[in-house]
C-alpha cells in the first residue's frame, strides 16, 4: 500500500509525496527530520524472500560505491511486517530521455561527452571485485543535473559477476531497443552487455529514435538502420563507433568500457575534456521542484562536464510554438499552471545523486556546510564483504571538536582500498574509519577549514612525495553529499600542493611549481602562493631561486612558516603577505621539514633529519628564539623515543600531537602523543601506508 503524506518512517523520514511506482518498488519524496534536508525513500513493495534478498542486495552494492557519476545511499532500514527502505539524496534535473524528447537530437559533442562520462562509471563498476554489471542502461537512467553533469542511476537490476556464473540474480532487464540479445536469455550477460546498452542509448541521442531491438535483430526479423541514414550529417567516425558497440555478438563489440571511451573521444578529436568547458544549459525548471542537495563532481580526472547544446532545429520551434500559442489563448493562466505541474512518468530517476561542481562562495568562510551529524539507522547497512571498510551510513562528527584532545576527527591519507592514496577520517570517540574520496588518481595532503566543515586536498596522489608534480587542489565539503570542487584558479599542469587554510577561512596558502625553471640553474622552482576566497584571486608571495614549500599558518593569521631549501632544508617565517622572510631555525647541518605551530603560536614544531637520510625526529623552537640554535627535542633525550616519525599536527586544545610513525622502518601508521612526546598510542592497526594526519579544528 502507498505510504500516506506526513507518515514518519524510522522516527526520522517524513513522507511528502509519492514520486513514482513500479512493479517492485515505490519512490517517495521525504524530509530527513534530523537534519532538515530533502531525501528520496525507495520502498520495496514485494516482500517475498526472493525480492527481499534482491532489495538488500541492491543496498549492499550501492553502499560500497564511491564514484562521482554513480549514486550513493545514505541509509537502509527494515521495518518488520511493513517493508525495506533505501534512503537517497533527492535531486533535480532531467533524464536523458526527457532531453531527447525536448531537443529531438543531441549534438555530436554532447553525445560523446555523455558517453565518456558513463564509460567512466562503467570502468569503475566493471573493475570492482567481483565486477558489477548495471544491466539497465537507457536514457531514462541517465540523469543530467542543473549544472550539466551526468549520473548513471537506477541500480535495481544490478548483478555481481562471480566466477563462471551463467545465470543472473534478480530480475532481467529487457527494455526493447536497449537490451542486448544475451539479456533475453540467449547467453551470459557480462561487461559487454552494458556496452551494448550504452551504445543503444547514444544511438537514440544522436538520431532521436530507439534502435531496432536486439532480439528482433538476432532472429532476423529486423536489421539495424545505420545512423547516417537517419541523420546524414553525423561524422562517419562517430557513427562507426556507436554501431560497433551494437554488434549482436559480444566478441565484436568493444571489450571494455575504457576501449569504448577512448574510441568515442577519438571520434571527436578529443583526448580529454577541459575543466573550463561550458556546461549544458539547465533543464527547464518546474514549479513543483524544490530546493535540493547536490553531491559534488569529484574532479576532472574522473568526471566530464558537458558543452552547451546547439539550438534545436527550426522544425522543433514550429512544432511546439503554434500549439502552445493556441493553448495559451484558449486556456489562459490555468493552462500555465497545469503545464507546469503536469506529472511525467518514470520519476524514479529524479531521486538519485547529482554531481555538481560548486565553486567556493566568496565569503570569509568559503565552506559553510551546516553543522551536521548523519546518524545511522537502527539496522546497520549491510556490506558486500568483510574487507570493505567504507561505512555506508556515514557518521561525521562535524560539530566542534571538544576540549581534551582525545575527541574529534582526524583526517589522513591511506592506500587501504587501492593502489593510490585516498582521504580518510578516524573518529577518536567511535574509533570508526571512513573513506571520504575514491578518485581514480588518488588524493592526499588533507587540511581542515577553520570551521571544521571542509577539507582541502590535492590530487593526483599515488604515494607520499616531497613535491607533487601535476597535482591540483580541491575542496571537499563534509555535508552528507561530500561535495568536491576544484580550487577556482587557472589550471597549471606543473602542480599545486601543500595546502593550508588561514585561521579566518578566507585564504588558502599552498606550494606550486608554477614559476617554472630557474633561468640560470634550470632547476624547477617551487614558490608559495595564496588564494583569496573573497576576491577569487591568487598571489605569488615568495620569489627567490630557492625551493619554498610546506607553508603553515600561525594561529593568529599574521605569519606563515615554511621550508626553504638552501644548502639544507631550513624553517623560515614571513608575514602573511610574504614580506620580511627570515630564517627561523638555527644553523644546522640537518634537514628540517613539516613546520606546525603550537596552539598559542609561541612554538614552531618540525621534523629534523640528517642530510644522509637518517631517522627523523621531532623538535621545537620558541618564536622568541627565532634564528638561534636553541631547538629542543621531543621527547627529551633519555625518554622513550617516538622516532622515526614525521608530519606532526597539534590538537585543537593544544595538548596532543597526531603524527605519522613507522617504528618497523616500513609500515607508516597514525599515532598520537601528548605535547611532550609521552603517552604514544597507535590509533589503529593497519598494514597499509598512512600519512599526513591533521586534527579537525574547534571553531
Amino acid at each position: 500500500m502507498p505510504i500516506t503524506p506526513d507518515t514518519i518512517l524510522n522516527d526520522r523520514y517524513r513522507i511528502i509525496k509519492i514520486l513514482g511506482q513500479g512493479g517492485m518498488s515505490s519512490v517517495y519524496h521525504a524530509i530527513d527530520e534530523n537534519i532538515g534536508i530533502p531525501v528520496a525513500v525507495k520502498a520495496n513493495l514485494v516482500l517475498t524472500d526472493d525480492y527481499s534478498r534482491q532489495f538488500q542486495r541492491e543496498a549492499n552494492i550501492l553502499a560500497t560505491l564511491r564514484h562521482p557519476n554513480l549514486p550513493r545511499v545514505n541509509d537502509y532500514f527494515h521495518i518488520p511486517g511493513q517493508g525495506q527502505y533505501l534512503v537517497m539524496d533527492f535531486i533535480e534535473g532531467e533524464d536523458l530521455r526527457e532531453r531527447i524528447e525536448r531537443l529531438d537530437q543531441l549534438s555530436e559533442r554532447e553525445v560523446i561527452i555523455i558517453g565518456a562520462a558513463i564509460c567512466d562509471a562503467l570502468m569503475y563498476l566493471h573493475k570492482r571485485q567481483p565486477p558489477v554489471i548495471h544491466r539497465d542502461i537507457k536514457p531514462g537512467n541517465i540523469k543530467i543535473t542543473p549544472e550539466g553533469h551526468v549520473v548513471l542511476v537506477d541500480f535495481g537490476l544490478v548483478k555481481l559477476l562471480e566466477g563462471n556464473q551463467q545465470t543472473t540474480t534478480g530480475a532481467r532487464a529487457m527494455t526493447p531497443g536497449y537490451s542486448p540479445p544475451e539479456q533475453y536469455g540467449t547467453g551470459r550477460t557480462d561487461e559487454r552487455s552494458d556496452i551494448y546498452s550504452l551504445g543503444a542509448t547514444l544511438y537514440a541521442a544522436l538520431t532521436g529514435v530507439i534502435p531496432e531491438d536486439g532480439l528482433s535483430r538476432v532472429t532476423g526479423k529486423e536489421r539495424l538502420t545505420p545512423i547516417r541514414k537517419k541523420r546524414p550529417n553525423i561524422t562517419e567516425r562517430l557513427a562507426q563507433v556507436v554501431e560497433k558497440s551494437l554488434e549482436l555478438e559480444s566478441e565484436k563489440r568493444f571489450q571494455s568500457a575504457q576501449e569504448f571511451r577512448s574510441a568515442l573521444l577519438d571520434s571527436g578529436n578529443m583526448t580529454s575534456i577541459p575543466v573550463e568547458t561550458n556546461l549544458l544549459t539547465p533543464p527547464p525548471k518546474r514549479n513543483f521542484d524544490k530546493q535540493v542537495i547536490h553531491t559534488g563532481i569529484s574532479q576532472p580526472l574522473v568526471s566530464i562536464p558537458l558543452s552547451r547544446p546547439q539550438s534545436s532545429p527550426k522544425k522543433n520551434f514550429f512544432k511546439w510554438f503554434l500549439p502552445l500559442l493556441f493553448a495559451i489563448i484558449i486556456l489562459g493562466s490555468s493552462y500555465y499552471y497545469d503545464f507546469r505541474t503536469k506529472k511525467i512518468s518514470n520519476y524514479f530517476e529524479n531521486i538519485l545523486f547529482s554531481n555538481s561542481l560548486p565553486i567556493a562562495e566568496k565569503t570569509n568562510t568559503p565552506s559553510i556546510a551546516p553543522s551536521l551529524v548523519i546518524k545511522p539507522s537502527r539496522t546497520p547497512l549491510p556490506t558486500i564483504a568483510a574487507e570493505v571498510s567504507i561505512t555506508p551510513t556515514i557518521e561525521l562528527a562535524i560539530n566542534a571538536t571538544p576540549i581534551g584532545g582525545g575527541s574529534g576527527l582526524i583526517a589522513y591519507a591511506s592506500n587501504e582500498n587501492g593502489e593510490v592514496m585516498q582521504i580518510w577520517t578516524f573518529d577518536m570517540e567511535t574509533k570508526k574509519r571512513i573513506q571520504l574520496t575514491d578518485l581514480a588518481d588518488g588524493a592526499c595532503q588533507p587540511t581542515w577549514s577553520p570551521d571544521g566543515k571542509s577539507i582541502a586536498f590535492i590530487s593526483p596522489c599515488h604515494s607520499k612525495q616531497d613535491i607533487y608534480e601535476g597535482a591540483r587542489i580541491f575542496v571537499l565539503k563534509l555535508n552528507n553529499s561530500l561535495e568536491i570542487s576544484p580550487l577556482p584558479i587557472p589550471i597549471d599542469p606543473s602542480g599545486d600542493f601543500d595546502p593550508d587554510w588561514s585561521p579566518d577561512g578566507s585564504k588558502l596558502v599552498f606550494s606550486s611549481l608554477r614559476p617554472g625553471n630557474d633561468p640560470e640553474t634550470k632547476e624547477k622552482l617551487v614558490h608559495i602562493y595564496i588564494f583569496d576566497f573573497v576576491s577569487s584571486t591568487y598571489l605569488e608571495i615568495t620569489d627567490t631561486r630557492w625551493k619554498d614549500r610546506q607553508p603553515a599558518w600561525s594561529p593568529n593569521g599574521e605569519y606563515i612558516a615554511f621550508v626553504r631549501k638552501v644548502a639544507q632544508s631550513e624553517i623560515w617565517q614571513m608575514d602573511a603577505n610574504g614580506n620580511n622572510p627570515k630564517r627561523f631555525s638555527g644553523s644546522s647541518t640537518l634537514n628540517l621539514n613539516y613546520p606546525a605551530y603550537s596552539f598559542d603560536g609561541n612554538i614552531i614544531f618540525f621534523t629534523m633529519q640528517s642530510e644522509s637520510g637518517g631517522v627523523p625526529f621531532f623538535s621545537g623552537l620558541r618564536t622568541t628564539n627565532s634564528g638561534l640554535p636553541l631547538e629542543f627535542r621531543i621527547p627529551p633525550l633519555g625518554q622513550p623515543d617516538v622516532s622515526p616519525a614525521a608530519e606532526v599536527d597539534v590538537s585543537p586544545d593544544g595538548q596532543w600531537f597526531v603524527f605519522e610513525r613507522w617504528p618497523d622502518g616500513t609500515n607508516h601508521d597514525i599515532y598520537i602523543s601528548t605535547i611532550n612526546g609521552a603517552n604514544v598510542t597507535q590509533l589503529f592497526e593497519s598494514k597499509y601506508f598512512e600519512f599526513g594526519p591533521v586534527w579537525q579544528p574547534r571553531p
